[in-house]
Parts: C-alpha cells; sequence; structure tokens
C-alpha cells in the first residue's frame, strides 16, 4: 500500500517548527554540555580535595599508633584489624594517591604527590625494619628511637605534603571558580546573542511562511464575499501548487458554474416575461378587438359611414403598431401613435365620459421605447379610472427628457384610490405580493417587470393616486438613439 504523500501545505508547518524548534534545542543543548563540564570540573577537584583531606587527618594518627603497639606489644599487635595494620593503611593510601595523580592537572599537586608516593615507600621500607626487630628481645629503646626519627618524622613530612597539596587544589578551585565565572559570563553573551539571532531569523523566517499559507486565504476570502454579494465574475489567484490552489480552483470553477446558473435563470426569466407580455397581448387584442368591431357594426347600421372609416383607420394603426414586424422597441412616435389610436376607438365608445390630450416634444420621437409601455396605463386609466367615476373624464399623456432619461407621466382624473387600495396596488406593482385576479396591479406588475427587465432596476414605473381627485402613473426609461 502506498504512503500518502505528505501535502505542500504540511511540509510548510513542518519547515516552521523546525525553523523554531531546531535552533533553540541546539542552544539548549549547548547549555547543557557547558553546565555539565563546569560541573564535572568542580566535582573533580573537590573530590580531589575530599580524599586528601581524609588522609591529613588520620593517616599520621593511626600509622602512629600502629607502630608504637607493635613495639610495646608485639602480641597485641597482631591482633589488629586488617585496616588498622601499618602495611595495609600504607598501601591504601599509595592506591589512591596514585590516583589523585593521575587526576591532577597542576605540575605543583603533582609534585607534591610524587613525594608523598616515594616518603610511603621509604616509610614502608622502615615499618618492615620494626617489625623485624620488634620480634627481637632488647630491642625495644632501640625501635622506639626509630618510631620517633624514622617513623614519627615520615608521617609528619607525609602530613605536610598532603597539606600543601590540598592547598594547592584549593588555589586552584579557586582560580577554576574564577574562570567558570568568566566563561559562564561570556556564555551567557554567547547565549543571549546566539538567542537574539535565532529569535529574528525564525520570526522573519516564519512571517514569510505564514504570509505564504494567510495571504492566499485572505484572497480567498475576499473572493468569497465579492461572490456573496452577486459578483461571479470574480476569480480567486492560481499562483501556488499546494492545497490552497485547488481551493482556488475548485472556488473558481463553482463560481463560473453559479455565474452560468444565474445567467441561464435571467435570461429565462426575460423569456417568461415576454411569454406572458405574448399571453397577456393575445388575451387584450382579441377582447379589444371584439368590441371594436361591435361599435364599428353598430355605426354601419346607424349609416355613420364617415365614423365608420375614422374607427377603421383608428384600428388599422392600432394594429399596425400592436405587430410592429415582432419589433419589440419601436419609435416614440409609433408609441405615440399607438396610443393616440387607441384613445380615438375608445373615445367613438365613449364619448360622453372620455377626453383625452397627449403632449410630447417632436424632438423625442425618434427615441426607441420599449412597445406597449404607454398603451396598457392609458387603457388602465380609462377602464380602472374614468369608467368608474360619474360624468366627463380626462386623461393626459406627457413626455419631457431629464438628464439622461424620458419621463412620461399618464394621468387622469377618475375616481383615485384610498391609502389602503393604493398600497395594494404598490405592492403588486414591485411584486411583494401576487394577486392575479386584480387586472390593474397585475397589469401594472408586468409593465413595470417588463421595464426593469430590459433597462434595468432603476427604471420602471411609480404611482401615486388620491381618492375622487384621480391617478398619475409615471414613468421612467433611459433615453437612447
Amino acid at each position: 500500500m502506498k504512503k500518502k504523500r505528505r501535502s505542500h501545505l504540511q511540509n510548510r508547518l513542518y519547515v516552521l517548527s523546525f525553523v523554531c524548534l531546531v535552533p533553540l534545542t541546539i542552544l539548549i543543548v549547548y547549555l547543557l554540555i557547558l553546565l555539565g563540564r563546569f560541573s564535572d570540573r568542580y566535582s573533580a577537584i573537590t573530590d580531589n580535595i575530599t580524599m586528601a583531606n581524609t588522609y591529613s587527618i588520620n593517616f599520621k594518627e593511626n600509622m602512629d599508633y600502629s607502630m608504637y603497639i607493635i613495639i610495646v606489644n608485639m602480641e597485641r599487635a597482631e591482633e589488629m584489624k586488617g585496616t588498622q595494620q601499618p602495611h595495609v593503611m600504607i598501601d591504601r593510601a599509595r592506591e589512591d594517591f596514585r590516583t589523585l595523580y593521575q587526576l591532577t592537572d597542576s605540575e605543583y599537586g603533582r609534585s607534591q604527590l610524587s613525594g608523598i608516593l616515594k616518603c610511603l615507600s621509604t616509610l614502608e621500607d622502615r615499618v618492615e625494619e620494626i617489625e623485624k626487630d620488634a620480634l627481637v628481645s632488647g630491642k625495644y629503646d632501640e625501635n622506639m628511637e626509630r618510631l620517633d626519627l624514622n617513623i614519627r618524622v615520615l608521617t609528619e613530612l607525609i602530613q605536610e605534603r598532603i597539606q600543601e597539596y590540598i592547598y594547592v587544589e584549593t588555589t586552584h578551585l579557586k582560580k577554576l571558580r574564577e574562570g567558570i565565572r568568566l566563561d559562564v559570563s561570556t556564555a551567557l553573551r554567547t547565549c543571549i546573542i546566539l538567542f537574539t539571532v535565532i529569535l529574528a531569523g525564525a520570526l522573519m523566517f516564519s512571517r514569510k511562511i505564514m504570509r505564504g499559507i494567510t495571504e492566499p486565504i485572505h484572497r480567498l476570502s475576499e473572493a468569497t464575499k465579492q461572490a456573496g454579494s452577486g459578483d461571479f465574475a470574480v476569480r480567486a489567484q492560481e499562483d501556488s501548487d499546494d492545497e490552497l490552489a485547488v481551493l482556488n480552483t475548485s472556488f473558481n470553477q463553482m463560481v463560473e458554474k453559479i455565474g452560468q446558473l444565474v445567467e441561464d435563470i435571467r435570461v429565462e426569466q426575460i423569456n417568461l416575461r415576454q411569454t406572458e407580455l405574448k399571453v397577456l397581448q393575445a388575451q387584450i387584442n382579441p377582447h379589444f378587438l371584439y368590441n371594436t368591431l361591435d361599435s364599428i357594426i353598430w355605426l354601419a347600421e346607424a349609416g355613420e359611414k364617415e365614423k365608420v372609416v375614422q374607427m377603421v383607420s383608428s384600428l388599422s394603426d392600432f394594429f399596425r403598431t400592436t405587430l410592429s414586424k415582432g419589433r419589440d422597441y419601436i419609435s416614440l412616435q409609433e408609441e405615440e401613435m399607438h396610443i393616440r389610436s387607441y384613445l380615438q376607438i375608445q373615445q367613438f365608445r365613449y364619448r360622453d365620459i372620455l377626453e383625452y390630450d397627449i403632449q410630447i416634444p417632436r424632438k423625442l420621437y425618434p427615441h426607441p421605447i420599449l412597445k406597449l409601455t404607454l398603451q396598457p396605463l392609458v387603457e388602465n386609466a380609462l377602464y380602472h379610472g374614468i369608467k368608474n367615476k360619474r360624468g366627463m373624464g380626462h386623461i393626459s399623456v406627457m413626455g419631457k427628457e431629464e438628464a439622461d432619461s424620458l419621463v412620461f407621466f399618464v394621468r387622469d382624473d377618475g375616481i383615485g384610490m384610498a391609502a389602503e387600495r393604493l398600497a395594494h396596488v404598490r405592492a403588486m406593482m414591485y411584486g411583494e405580493q401576487v394577486d392575479a385576479s386584480d387586472p390593474s396591479g397585475f397589469g401594472l406588475f408586468n409593465v413595470n417587470q417588463r421595464m426593469q427587465l430590459n433597462y434595468g432596476p432603476s427604471y420602471g414605473l411609480e404611482i401615486d393616486s388620491i381618492y375622487g381627485e384621480g391617478t398619475t402613473v409615471k414613468v421612467v426609461i433611459p433615453k437612447q438613439s
């Protein structure tokens, strides 16, 4: 089974740990080694002094006493324990001082130890002489003299050399302590400098590594925020080969697909609105046509030939503009002709209650406008405003230009709307609620949606109304050549 390949991001984190921990570990090991060396050197000297000090205190007294016993009472001397026998003490002392000789560094101390070893050899010879004569009667005085002149003199000399050795080692210990203090100060300064250098290097290197990790994440986060706000054209930078690059690539693919889906939905909505418009036209035109043809029949039966000709002419102009060879945009002049033909036809039917006027400057005629923008508003003013009012009513259509926009007003002095009804119509017009059974609000919603889908959300309709006084619908579209 293959081992899982270590990731680039994981490698960066390992390098960061290595940069921070390894130099500090080396520094700590260096300090421990230095401390161990100081401790070993100090312990070696103190052990030497301790060993020599034991002989300085006990060796002379024990050796002199054991030799005195041998001279005075040989039988009692034979009963002494092994460690109290002169030869055992000399052999043990020789072994210890040879060990000290090997451990001592100073030349003067080694010379003192060498003298001690020679004295021990001489002392051993004198001990043998006394032991032999101690077995012969009549040698007591001679042996006592040897004890005073040989044994005690040699042990005194050995003790003096031991004291001299201890003094030398103590002096050396003092120098060593000063050297250790100096070395410790130097080591501390060195460690502080090394620690500062290591810390600065680790911070710089770790900052570089962390920036290499956090900056791509920050850029991806910003790109995510932009995508969340609806900017699906944003793309994350793909400038690395680690896991973040995989995230960036996946993010870009996701945003691209979401953008495509949103665009598809937008196109589908536009197509849906256009289909709804066509369905609405298919519903309105036959109904309007039937009523108009009925009026023409009535006029023909009444012998009103001139009015029949006028109505047929107006009806022809109306449907010519409605069809307009399948175009969605027509000139403002054509839109004016369309509403004028519509109002002329309706005035034949409602001549007792309908008056109208159209005031659109001729210089605005060449500008294009979305077909069926004003006619549904005029129709709405007639059927839901004028017809619901007793007596004569007036519909006014006005147009003007403001900066980069064309502004139209469709006013009627019909029944108007109460505040509650106006709020309901506005909610329907802006798509906040849907009520297909309300033809007035649903028609305004369709016109407003078509305008915003074609011109953008900053354009569309505004409606204002006062009950008993009338209604005004404001239309704002961009001025186009």
